[in-house]
C-alpha cells in the first residue's frame, strides 16, 4: 500500500510517499519558505499560500520520481485538511482532490495535529494508548492517544503556544527567524540562572499551559538593559538560556501532571510521546526523558526532520485512516480550526489555535 501525502498548512510545502513495508518512507521532500518570510520576522499567510500554489505541483512530481513510482502505483491520496493557514490548506486539499478524482483513488483529509500525533507509530511502532505532548509554533496540548481518530485532551495553552514564545522571544533578543533553533543555538553559551525568568502556572493543578506572561517578563528584562540593540553578547546568550529553561521547565512540569492522569486511566500505558516542531529541542528532550524514566515510561521523540511539518506524517496518518476505513468525500471543506478532541471545551486566549 502506497500513500501520497501533501502538507501545506503553514510555511513548508511538503510531499511524501509512504508505504506499509520497510522502508516505510519512500520519499519525503520539504520546500522551505524561510527566505520569503524572514524579512517580516514571521509567517505572512498570503505569501505562504502563493508559494504553495507556485511550487506544489512540481514538488509532488519530484516526490513521485524520488520514490520511483507513478500516480498509477498509488493506493490513496492524503492532504492536510486543517488546522492551519486556510489559504495554504486550500491549495493542498485542492491538489489532493484533483489527483484522487483523476485516478479514482480514495481521498483522505488529514488533521495536521493527527499527523504529528501518529508520527511515533511511523518511526517506533508505538502502540495505543500513549500520552502525547504536542508542542509547536501554533499548538501546545497534552492528549491521550487512544486510537486512530480517538484523542482525549488533558490540557492546552490558555494563551500562546511554546513555539510562538520561542519565535517572539528570539525577536525580542534581536535574533533570526524561526526562533526555536536560534534560541537553542545561543543558549548553549548562556547561563540560565543569571537572569531568571518565571515558570508560568508552576505549582498549580491541572495540565494547561501559559506563555504570554513569560514573553512579557523577557520583554521587561530586555528593556531594563536598553533594548535588543544594546544587549551584550553575554546578555543575549544568558537570556536565551533562561527562556529555553523556563519553557522546558513549564512543559515538563505540566506533563508530569498529565502522566498522573494517564496512569490512572491507562495503568498499562508505557509511552510518553513528544511531537511537533518544538520537540526537536534537545534540552526539552533530555528533560522529558528524565521525567518519563522517573514514572516508568519510555520517551519517544521522532527524528528532528519528522518533528517539523512534513508530508510523511500526513501520508502515514492517511495510511492509518485508510486501514480503519476513515475515507473522506471530495466535498470535504478545508478547516482553519480542527480540534483533535471535539468534546474538549474550547480554550480561549490570545494565541489559542484549537
Amino acid at each position: 500500500m502506497l500513500i501520497l501525502g501533501i502538507e501545506t498548512s503553514c510555511d513548508e510545502t511538503a510531499a511524501a510517499v509512504v508505504g506499509e513495508s520497510a522502508p516505510r518512507i519512500r520519499a519525503n521532500l520539504v520546500l522551505s519558505q524561510l527566505e520569503e518570510h524572514r524579512p517580516f520576522g514571521g509567517i505572512v499567510p498570503e505569501i505562504a499560500a502563493r508559494a504553495h500554489l507556485a511550487h506544489l505541483d512540481r514538488l509532488v512530481q519530484q516526490t513521485l520520481e524520488t520514490a520511483g513510482v507513478g500516480f498509477g502505483d498509488l493506493d490513496a491520496v492524503a492532504a492536510t485538511g486543517g488546522p492551519g493557514l486556510i489559504g495554504g490548506v486550500i491549495v493542498g486539499v485542492t491538489l489532493g482532490k484533483a489527483v484522487a478524482l483523476a485516478r479514482g483513488l480514495p481521498f483522505l483529509a488529514i488533521n495536521h495535529l493527527e499527523g504529528h500525533a501518529l508520527t511515533a507509530r511511523l518511526t517506533d511502532d508505538v502502540s495505543f494508548p500513549y500520552l502525547l505532548l504536542l508542542v509547536s509554533g501554533g499548538h501546545c496540548q497534552l492528549l491521550i492517544a487512544e486510537g486512530v481518530g480517538r484523542y482525549r485532551r488533558l490540557g492546552t495553552t490558555i494563551d500562546d503556544a511554546a513555539g510562538e514564545c520561542f519565535d517572539k522571544g528570539a525577536k525580542l533578543l534581536g535574533l533570526g527567524f524561526p526562533g526555536g533553533p536560534e534560541i537553542e543555538r545561543h543558549a548553549r553559551d548562556g547561563d540560565s540562572r543569571r537572569i531568571p525568568l518565571p515558570r508560568p502556572l508552576k505549582g498549580r493543578p491541572g495540565c494547561d499551559f501559559s506563555f504570554s506572561g513569560l514573553k512579557t517578563a523577557l520583554r521587561e528584562a530586555v528593556a531594563e538593559r536598553g533594548g535588543a540593540a544594546a544587549l551584550a553578547p553575554r546578555d543575549v546568550a544568558d537570556l536565551a538560556a533562561s527562556l529555553q529553561a523556563a519553557i522546558g521547565d513549564s512543559l515538563t512540569e505540566r506533563t508530569g501532571h498529565a502522566i498522573e492522569v494517564f496512569r490512572r486511566r491507562h495503568p498499562k500505558g508505557s509511552h510518553l510521546v513528544v511531537a511537533g516542531g518544538v520537540a526537536a529541542n534537545r534540552v526539552l528532550r533530555g528533560s522529558l526523558a528524565g521525567l518519563a524514566a522517573r514514572h516508568g515510561l519510555e520517551l519517544v521523540a521522532p527524528p528532528p526532520e519528522l518533528c517539523t511539518d512534513n508530508g510523511a506524517m500526513i501520508a502515514w496518518a492517511g495510511l492509518e485512516r485508510l486501514k480503519a476505513g476513515l475515507v473522506d468525500g471530495l466535498d470535504f471543506a478545508p478547516r482553519p480550526r480542527w480540534p483533535l478532541d471535539p468534546a474538549a471545551p474550547r480554550a480561549r486566549g490570545a494565541g489559542v489555535k484549537a
